[in-house]
């Protein structure tokens, strides 16, 4: 899927635009990779009217406060913090959606939420985007580079021993060696995964060769390292499933959000220890909640169509 700027434009055109601004600029300088270029052009839009700088103000208030919503674990929730639960979980949605934008724009292929793309590149190579994922060629006479910009993208690449094959993306830098392999952006555990041939994987402290079979997978506070897996279960959203087998209903309600417009909270650690095995398909994430529902013994309360609380009564 090419990105098509007039849609994206268009596609909130019932929001207040300055609002929609200072959502965006609020979510492009909270990241990590913002630049100096984006903090001049912010430095400009806010002091070109008052306005500006009013929604602007307001909107980073209302962000840092997401971090301080009540936990419903600790005390019942009475319906005014419901409905603080609730403005905020929509609003962490407005935000994360106008970065996802920025994104977009910054672009050369990208697939929406909840949409799957394949693209063919210029060399022959296969390129697979999962939901909400955005990608920027960077080919040159030397190097055919792909930056990830955010989500997760399958490759099956054509060799050419003349030009790599390198793929960067969340501090990692993969080069293929004739192979099929996934990467994600997202901070998952899993960041790199290989389904036949190697790859190189390099991050600032180490190079790590990786075969088919294998992925890299990243634990809480130690190095990257290089582990047995079944990177053909995690790339099944290439067929229209997700397929989980023993894994925590927390991991399991993640995924499912990464597929979905607004958020899935849930609400109840303990519920979220519990082990999900199963497949689901990603363009219908609501029966894959209902069946989570059904078969775990879990609450799941739909506040608003942004907004999806699981886990015990409230």
């Amino acid at each position: 899927m090419t990105k098509d700027k007039t849609t994206d434009a268009d596609a909130r055109d019932d929001e207040d635009p300055v609002f929609e601004a200072a959502a965006g600029w609020v979510a492009r300088l909270s990241s990590p990779d913002a630049t100096d270029e984006d903090r001049n052009a912010f430095t400009e839009w806010r002091d070109a009217d008052p306005a500006h700088a009013e929604a602007h103000a307001e909107m980073d208030t209302l962000w840092r406060r997401l971090g301080h919503v009540p936990d419903p674990r600790r005390r019942r929730t009475s319906p005014t913090g419901l409905a603080a639960l609730a403005v905020a979980a929509i609003l962490c949605a407005a935000l994360i959606h106008q970065l996802g934008l920025i994104d977009r724009f910054r672009s050369d292929l990208w697939s929406g939420v909840g949409e799957i793309g394949h693209s063919v590149l210029a060399d022959g190579s296969r390129i697979d985007l999962n939901t909400d994922t955005a990608v920027a060629l960077r080919f040159t006479d030397t190097e055919r580079g792909i930056e990830l910009l955010r989500g997760e993208a399958f490759f099956d690449v054509v060799p050419d021993s003349r030009r790599p094959f390198v793929v960067r993306g969340n501090g990692l830098s993969v080069r293929a060696i004739g192979t099929r392999f996934f990467v994600r952006a997202d901070g998952a555990d899993s960041p790199v995964g290989v389904t036949e041939g190697r790859v190189d994987v390099a991050d600032e402290h180490r190079h790590m060769l990786v075969s088919a079979g294998e992925a890299v997978r990243r634990e809480d506070g130690a190095p990257l390292g290089v582990v047995a897996a079944d990177p053909n279960r995690s790339v099944a959203w290439r067929e229209g499933r997700l397929v989980f087998s023993g894994e925590r209903l927390s991991a399991v309600l993640g995924e499912l959000d990464r597929y979905r417009h607004g958020r899935v909270v849930l609400i109840d650690a303990k519920a979220g220890e519990r082990r999900v095995t199963g497949a689901f398909d990603p363009h219908n994430t609501d029966e894959a909640l209902d069946v989570i529902a059904a078969t775990m013994n879990v609450r799941v309360t739909r506040l608003t169509p942004l907004l999806v609380l699981v886990g015990s009564p409230l």
